[in-house]
């Protein structure tokens, strides 16, 4: 078995490429039931943001399947395999760990320490445990390791202190472009988290014309209401255009899959050179390429804000460097649990077969005694019997599951299965444990 990760992200691939790889949340079912039924993978989990698209997969064979993922996501974006491939990164095993706990710090995101990224990798966990069942157990204990990480990254360090947003670095490029942004009239197109930061980000700059269009009107009311000390108006998605053609500035944030704004529509609506800013950051992307051909229209999207975020990062190189310490140690943890699965069968072994002479040699002992020995005398020896098996096998156990050194772990487990003579017992209980496993073939065929 080995891990692997195939994906792209901001670093690798440009919005209309990461657009097409996004996969909405309601395919992600099929998405993984699809990864499943490859040959060579056994589990499989997918990070699916503004930002990359991760799969993450334990494999049998790594070479084939990271090729199947491949194959999977070009089938999904309809982009030929030759032009995707420039934009596609693999890591594997502890590379690919790393790179997980490292996303779910906040540590490879756009803007370094933001905090959204480890609630969308809980949400990835969850599915995990929903779709990969309880027999395929490595990336729910690999993601729970990430979760670990990165909180302690977030309580050990400063670097979620005062870190930037998606949505503040969006309200800060307005700055940029504006000569004063409190007196514009924004529209924010979406009611989610993205449109709640940004409605906090707009009132902290002291804007007070807002307008929040959604495709649920009492959505939007729902957000406007969590700000009621202030004035902001809620309107329908039919009355978009509308609401747009009286505005300065308009932010899209949806989980639309297809562009809400276009230059056919913008042209419909505004008047001749009414000039009118776009900040789009959401993936898929919400405003069409095609507005930029409108001299008094401009048109930002999420590569945009790289210009912003910089001048912020640097101040945060030091806080990740003290990120990355904390990360070596739950990768440590992360290794020796991942070695320490070598050492099930062998432990089984072991502790079925003192089990068994412990019944025998019991079972020897209660018909010397004769009926005379009674039922509570019988659980009495029956538990100190346990109890003393429990006692002797206890510090080996451990020692063989925890012992950090691979090549220790090894020889330690080699010398039990001597000692006891357990090779067969080791040999045939791998062979039920790979029966009990969900085959990815069993999965093609049905």
């Amino acid at each position: 078995m080995d891990i692997a990760v195939v994906g792209l992200s901001h670093k690798t691939a440009p919005v209309e490429i990461r657009e097409k790889l996004s996969i909405p949340e309601d395919k992600i079912e099929k998405a993984i039931a699809h990864l499943h039924s490859c040959f060579h993978i056994e589990e499989a989990a997918i990070v699916s943001t503004c930002n990359r698209l991760e799969i993450y997969a334990v494999v049998t064979k790594t070479e084939q399947a990271t090729q199947e993922v491949a194959q999977f996501l070009a089938e999904h974006s309809q982009l030929p395999s030759d032009d995707l491939s420039q934009h596609l990164f693999t890591l594997r095993q502890q590379d690919a760990v790393k790179h997980l706990m490292w996303v779910a710090s906040g540590l490879d995101s756009l803007v370094i320490g933001e905090g959204q990224i480890l609630a969308q990798v809980k949400h990835t966990h969850k599915l995990i445990q929903q779709h990969n069942g309880c027999t395929r157990r490595i990336l729910n204990h690999l993601f729970k390791q990430a979760i670990t990480a990165a909180k302690r990254v977030r309580t050990e360090t400063a670097i979620g202190t005062g870190a930037v947003s998606i949505s503040s670095a969006a309200v800060e490029l307005a700055q940029i472009k504006v000569q004063n942004l409190s007196e514009c009239r924004v529209t924010i197109v979406g009611a989610g988290n993205m449109a709640r930061r940004l409605v906090q980000h707009l009132l902290a700059q002291k804007v007070t014309q807002i307008s929040i269009v959604n495709r649920s009107i009492e959505r939007a009311k729902e957000l406007a209401n969590e700000f009621s000390d202030t004035q902001l108006q809620c309107y329908p998605l039919d009355e978009m255009m509308t609401v747009v053609a009286a505005s300065d500035l308009v932010f899209t944030s949806t989980s639309s899959i297809e562009p809400l704004l276009d230059r056919a529509k913008l042209e419909a609506s505004l008047k001749p050179n009414q000039p009118l800013m776009l900040f789009d950051i959401s993936v898929p992307r919400n405003v069409d390429a095609d507005v930029n051909e409108l001299t008094h229209v401009q048109a930002f999207n999420v590569d945009d804000l790289k210009t912003v975020v910089v001048q912020n990062q640097e101040s945060r190189r030091q806080i990740a460097m003290e990120a990355q310490a904390l990360i070596e140690e739950e990768l440590k943890a992360f290794h020796t649990w991942w070695h320490s699965r070598e050492t099930v069968p062998i432990i089984s072994c072991l502790r079925e077969k003192i089990e068994s002479i412990r019944e025998q040699e019991l079972e020897k002992a209660l018909s010397r005694l004769g009926s005379e020995f009674t039922n509570k005398h019988q659980k009495a020896v029956e538990a100190l019997t346990r109890g003393i098996v429990n006692k002797i096998l206890h510090e080996p156990m451990v020692c063989l599951r925890t012992q950090q050194d691979v090549e220790t772990q090894r020889l330690a487990g080699e010398a039990l299965q001597m000692l006891f003579n357990l090779e067969a017992c080791v040999i045939s209980r791998h062979l039920l444990d790979a029966e009990k496993q969900p085959s990815a073939v069993t999965s093609s065929q049905t």
